[in-house]
């Protein structure tokens, strides 16, 4: 994440290099990684997609990511977590989104996985512009469609 890898979330013009990103999360404490990964799909809704572009306010998006991330190993006690979200171009296939969480037990991992990615849809002001295979496009906030 070069500059930004202090952040715990961070909004990238790049590809997403989820190697690196898990080895910022290895711990001696850790029992346990759980991660996800969002991909640009070619379907939303029934309508076919040839690809999107992401936008986001970035400051705003990732204060609010961090603050995510921190409630997340607050109310968890996961030990560590991270999260990068993708923004412009992105092909069918690419990486739009990637979270990853280290814990003792693989439950906590899964579950705060599960809920930053949850919670990441939600609050964080990111939009898509899909574009449709019959020529039409769409903004959307990634929390109205899965």
């Amino acid at each position: 994440m070069s500059d930004a890898s202090a952040k715990r979330f961070a909004i990238s013009g790049d590809p997403i290099d989820a190697a690196a990103l898990r080895a910022r999360l290895l711990h001696d404490q850790a029992g346990a990684f759980a991660a996800f990964e969002g991909w640009v799909r070619n379907h939303n809704e029934g309508r076919p997609v040839g690809g999107l572009h992401y936008e986001a306010y970035t400051a705003l998006a990732e204060a609010e990511g961090e603050r995510i991330v921190r409630e997340a190993l607050e109310r968890s006690g996961a030990l560590d977590a991270c999260c990068v979200h993708r923004v412009g171009e992105l092909a069918i296939g690419d990486m739009a989104v990637w979270v990853g969480v280290s814990a003792a037990h693989r439950g906590v991992a899964f579950d705060t996985c599960r809920w930053i990615i949850d919670e990441v849809k939600s609050r964080v002001p990111i939009w898509k512009h899909e574009r449709y295979l019959d020529g039409q496009s769409d903004w959307l906030h990634p929390g109205r469609a899965e």
